[in-house]
């Protein structure tokens, strides 16, 4: 282990090993993973296609693509992550990406790790702090998803243009006989005027990296948004399986809300009840099973990173 300092004081571990963790790729294994990443992530982005294609819309999974905002042109760029070279690609459109360089072989082409990190340096720490500190903390497993309720709390026009299963007045009344527990500021900033208050925190982008919580669905879902921001320093294989963990969660995230959603497939999990709390907390626990060992792949990828870095130095 090295212990480092980044951008913002806070000391990190960083596994940087003295020999050479260089893997090289042949053009055929390449091209595979290539092909076999854009097969994958156009099965994911399928049917935002076509909706936009046709103007439809969808309330459940048309979420990672409006609120995340990232193309399906970009999910479907693979990366094989820094320590990888490609050989025999020096030819190939990937030669002109940005953060990308010649390897060590004749022909081949790496990801330029340093180059990277000496320009996003201060992201890369904020999101190695955020993903490292969230996965450090035991998760809390009684919100029960309150955060939606807040969102439309007392409220006649709503974010969604999805009915209310139990109306307004009904929902209403989930929240005024419920404890609001949400650690999420980008979930919080869209509490109604009347709900922010009944929060039992006060998150904010500066708090972020001390209240984020592997418990914490919305946090789940980050975790794609992270590994889409670290660019070409997260594999593809990582980068997918993010995407996959978070839209599996946005059908929970929308099941448990106050919308009915059925009309889209989402059986309502009814937190109002403790059958549907159970039901909840259970399929929590598993995300937050999953998104932490997500959050390990990333910073495994950003290790890499620093020890590609380091090797270009030396």
């Amino acid at each position: 282990m090295m212990l480092a300092l980044n951008s913002a004081g806070y000391p990190r571990e960083v596994n940087v090993l003295t020999d050479s963790t260089t893997r090289l790729l042949t053009r055929e294994q390449w091209v595979e993973r290539a092909r076999e990443h854009e097969r994958r992530s156009d099965a994911f982005t399928a049917g935002w296609r076509a909706r936009k294609a046709s103007g439809d819309k969808h309330p459940i999974d048309d979420f990672l693509f409006t609120y995340y905002s990232y193309k399906p042109s970009v999910l479907r760029r693979w990366h094989p992550g820094a320590e990888v070279e490609m050989a025999d690609a020096a030819g190939q459109p990937r030669a002109q990406w940005a953060w990308y360089a010649s390897g060590t072989e004749h022909g081949s082409l790496r990801v330029d790790a340093a180059a990277y990190l000496a320009v996003k340096r201060a992201g890369v720490d904020v999101i190695r702090r955020i993903l490292e500190r969230t996965a450090a903390r035991p998760g809390q497993f009684s919100c029960f998803g309150l955060h939606e309720w807040a969102m439309v709390y007392r409220q006649r026009e709503h974010r969604h243009e999805v009915p209310l299963r139990l109306g307004q007045q009904g929902t209403d009344a989930v929240v005024d006989s419920h404890s609001i527990q949400c650690t999420h500021y980008d979930a919080f900033r869209f509490f109604t005027p009347e709900a922010a208050p009944l929060n039992r925190l006060r998150p904010s982008r500066e708090t972020q990296p001390e209240l984020e919580q592997p418990g914490c669905l919305h946090a789940g879902m980050d975790v794609y948004k992270w590994a889409i921001k670290l660019g070409p320093l997260v594999p593809g294989e990582v980068l997918l399986d993010a995407f996959e963990l978070a839209r599996d969660i946005r059908w929970l995230d929308m099941a448990a809300s106050p919308y009915d959603v059925s009309g889209w497939g989402a059986e309502p999990v009814a937190i109002e009840t403790p059958e549907g709390k159970a039901e909840y907390v259970r399929r929590q626990r598993g995300f937050a099973e999953r998104s932490n060992a997500l959050r390990r792949r990333v910073i495994e990828a950003l290790d890499a990173a620093e020890r590609a870095a380091l090797a270009a130095s030396a």
